[in-house]
């Protein structure tokens, strides 16, 4: 581990912590230094922190506690991108998910978001950037669960951003946590246009390149999620941004 990571005492939240609702993460890392300095700068800032190390032992420890995974995307047995797309597909698991990876290839990255990613960090990193995103990601969940139920009529799809479920008929879908935040910016934004930027900046926080292309892959998914209504459709405003389209309700 040549100074990849540093054990960074964080002082400033020395108060906060006292008052702070404790979140629990898990981290997954066949790394066990990397798992220790993880685990004592997250325990530092306030969190409550369980490790894992391996995917296997993740899967048997995992609960509905953890708000969010720290997950390495490189390691033996069940690789971190195999036990994302198993909670996702399989378990219908929708706990945030930020890969830890040394990858910095631009298909390895959207792999990870085509899977179910919320953010995705490359090493070396800071511990004050983890931190910063970790604390992002759980400040959205929050929000989101503080809010009073919201429900959205998009044709025959009842929408429940609550829930994350988006509902036709009997047929129901558990939506991702990404999935959700964007549907429903777009519905609060129906038949007019939802500007890039603005998406990207309100969801990713960042509007770069990686973030940019991960939002267009979460557009593909809710486009195959709407498929059942052809009255519904997302298109693409070039330059700009998308634009549901939505039947009026005279």
């Amino acid at each position: 581990m040549q100074n990849i990571y540093i054990k960074t005492k964080i002082l400033r939240n020395s108060q906060s912590n006292k008052t702070m609702e404790k979140k629990r993460i898990l981290v997954v890392d066949d790394e066990a230094d990397l798992r220790e300095i993880l685990q004592f700068n997250l325990e530092n800032e306030g969190y409550m922190v369980d490790t894992a190390e391996s995917a296997e032992q993740a899967l048997k420890i995992l609960t509905k506690e953890h708000e969010l995974i720290l997950l390495d995307v490189m390691m033996t047995g069940i690789s971190g991108f195999k036990m994302a797309e198993r909670l996702r597909k399989e378990l219908h698991n929708t706990t945030p998910i930020i890969f830890l990876t040394a990858k910095t290839l631009k298909e390895d990255i959207l792999e990870g978001f085509k899977i179910g990613a919320d953010d995705y960090i490359t090493k070396p990193f800071s511990m004050e950037e983890l931190v910063f995103r970790v604390e992002a990601i759980l400040r959205r969940v929050r929000g989101k669960k503080s809010k009073e139920s919201t429900m959205y009529h998009i044709g025959d799809f009842t929408f429940d951003t609550q829930k994350q479920l988006l509902t036709i008929g009997e047929k129901q879908t558990k939506l991702t946590t990404k999935e959700n935040e964007l549907l429903a910016l777009l519905c609060a934004h129906s038949n007019e246009i939802l500007q890039r930027d603005f998406a990207l900046k309100t969801i990713w926080i960042d509007d770069n390149y990686f973030n940019a292309r991960s939002m267009d892959v979460y557009i593909t998914k809710l486009r195959k999620h709407l498929k059942d209504d052809p009255q519904i459709e997302i298109i693409n405003i070039h330059g700009k941004g998308y634009k549901l389209i939505v039947p009026n309700e005279d």
